[in-house]
């Protein structure tokens, strides 16, 4: 049994859903982050880092995962699903999981700092981010133009991949244009998997996400 410590964010959703994707059993705990949940000795134990997701597999003498990339990974392994034995294309699925892990992520989760959560509206910043947000998802399109999904077959790299991509209007990120990522966009959200994935720990609303606690939380996982 994998034990899942998360909260309703683009990270903690990569997880819940390649959990849902691979059919493994799993059990959840929501990390209170505007209580600072993820901060105290407890969970500081498990992840020096202080961020979710973590997870616990209870059927390998307890052994603990982090960072989302990570554990993408192990349970990749650990299932052998959704990460090709192919050495080629192996790599390739995990070279698209890093381009999400140290650009799309990182650039959108500043664009969210700097557009909705900075008390001083620093215009640079402000176009910085959300410039390079367009940029990172602008090349997702063009890889995303003769296939269905980011290395053909659907993979861990997409699932890392798009609860990001999916909040570009919230980051001020524009996708006019990018047909392609919208196409993947929709076709990803059809997945039932990635639907249960996405009400982990519960499902947060457009209306919600004005509320200052959410915005408390939010700002925790960039």
């Amino acid at each position: 049994m994998i034990e899942l410590l998360t909260a309703g964010t683009p990270n903690g959703h990569k997880v819940s859903i390649a959990l849902e994707e691979m059919n493994i059993p799993y059990e959840f705990r929501a990390i209170n982050l505007s209580n600072l949940e993820q901060k105290q000795p407890e969970f500081l134990a498990l992840n020096p880092n202080g961020r979710i997701p973590v997870i616990i597999d209870h059927d390998n003498d307890d052994f603990v995962v982090f960072e989302s990339g990570a554990i993408l990974l192990y349970l990749a392994e650990k299932s052998g699903q959704l990460l090709p034995q192919d050495s080629k294309q192996r790599s390739q699925v995990i070279q698209w999981l890093m381009f999400q892990m140290a650009g799309v992520g990182p650039m959108m989760g500043q664009a969210n700092v700097f557009n909705r959560y900075a008390e001083e509206k620093i215009e640079y910043a402000i176009n910085r981010y959300t410039k390079e947000g367009r940029r990172l998802l602008a090349v997702l399109d063009q890889q995303l133009a003769d296939k269905e999904y980011l290395v053909g077959d659907y993979s861990i790299a997409d699932i890392a991949t798009f609860p990001w991509a999916r909040i570009h209007e919230w980051s001020g990120v524009d996708v006019t244009g990018l047909d392609n990522l919208q196409r993947w966009l929709a076709l990803m959200e059809s997945r039932p998997a990635v639907q249960r994935g996405l009400s982990v720990p519960e499902p947060v609303s457009e209306q919600e996400t004005t509320d200052d606690k959410i915005k408390s939380i939010q700002k925790f996982v960039v």
